[in-house]
């Protein structure tokens, strides 16, 4: 007997990916050794035309940690990929066509948190002032207010802070439990992150070399460098081995305040006033976290949530029963809620 129903069906018309070069002389020299040209996967709905209507939308999609452009498009045994969930969404008339974009962002740090840094590079600007300038170029993008940005974990805070750095440029943000609460969120990992460390005599960039060459590295290993790659975004030190400078001291494992105030001040959950009002001219804000991720970002997502309500400033907050891991399906809500809200720029529907 054939079971050909065993897998969902995938009988709907499909998008294309293709690839996108960018030069970014900003990475010239640059201490983890990037390359100055990026390639970008990006992603066309299917029966893409590039002179008819009024264009598309233009999504990015942030990577989280551990992650990079390149793994949001490759094939998964089990669930879709992101291209794969666009087209089964438009297939369903959940959403329209849009055009989305997957920075490459990776490095030798493990992945990236879009703040311009000394060390990892200027990410604002790169995607914000560069890539998508060169994309409304050479696409048929909707322009202006029509793009969006989403991403869970590292991407989701990183979809918030390039809205928060270049308002206007986004009309519609989506953050799938954004690292925010950084005293819940970081704080824990340090103790980890000194042992790990200890075992290389505070060598960092022995510690980089050897983590990427061994056949195995347990989870405190990962998390040691996590906490290099956030240092070298809120901190960076030019001077310093590998441009950064750990948040602790050594063998004490106390908290430096100097340096952890200039993480704090990258804290969603601290914005200032001024910066919080740089998101009330999006038409569509979406937030949410599951009520047991086993990083704490839920007390934190609600510290944001509550100032955001006392601001004034329209959203969509949820907390959903689950936590950290296995959040894709939360797309299925969020990609359809920011699709209308930058198709229609003028939109201020929540």
């Amino acid at each position: 007997m054939i079971y050909p129903d065993l897998l969902p069906p995938r009988d709907y018309p499909r998008g294309s990916l293709i690839k996108v070069t960018q030069q970014v002389p900003a990475l010239q020299g640059n201490v983890l050794g990037q390359p100055t040209e990026l390639v970008h996967d990006v992603y066309l709905p299917p029966g893409y035309s590039a002179d008819s209507g009024p264009g598309y939308p233009l999504f990015v999609c942030l990577a989280a940690y551990t992650n990079a452009g390149p793994g949001q498009v490759a094939w998964r045994n089990h669930g879709e990929t992101v291209p794969e969930r666009l087209d089964r969404l438009l297939a369903s008339a959940a959403m329209g066509p849009v055009i989305a974009v997957f920075p490459n962002a990776w490095n030798a740090l493990g992945g990236n948190q879009y703040v311009n840094s000394s060390t990892i590079g200027p990410w604002v600007d790169i995607i914000c002032d560069q890539l998508l300038a060169q994309l409304d170029q050479q696409l048929h993008t909707l322009g202006g207010s029509g793009r969006a940005v989403f991403g869970k974990s590292s991407g989701g805070f990183g979809a918030l802070h390039l809205a928060m750095s270049r308002p206007g440029t986004f009309s519609a943000v989506a953050a799938h439990a954004a690292d925010m609460g950084f005293d819940a969120v970081y704080l824990p990992d340090m103790p980890t992150s000194c042992q790990v460390l200890e075992r290389y005599d505070y060598d960092l960039p022995r510690f980089v070399r050897q983590f990427w060459r061994r056949k195995k590295a347990d989870y405190r290993e990962f998390h040691a460098l996590m906490t290099l790659c956030l240092a070298a975004s809120y901190d960076p030190q030019p001077q310093q081995p590998l441009g950064l400078r750990l948040p602790f001291s050594q063998h004490y494992c106390e908290l430096l305040q100097p340096a952890w105030q200039n993480w704090l001040g990258f804290d969603p959950a601290r914005w200032s006033q001024r910066q919080l009002h740089t998101l009330t001219g999006l038409h569509g804000l979406w937030l949410d976290v599951g009520r047991f991720d086993q990083y704490h970002i839920q007390f934190g997502s609600r510290r944001f949530h509550q100032r955001l309500e006392a601001a004034g400033i329209e959203h969509h907050y949820e907390e959903f029963d689950g936590n950290h891991s296995g959040m894709d399906w939360r797309l299925d809500e969020s990609l359809p809620y920011l699709y209308h809200r930058s198709s229609q720029p003028g939109s201020t529907e929540q």
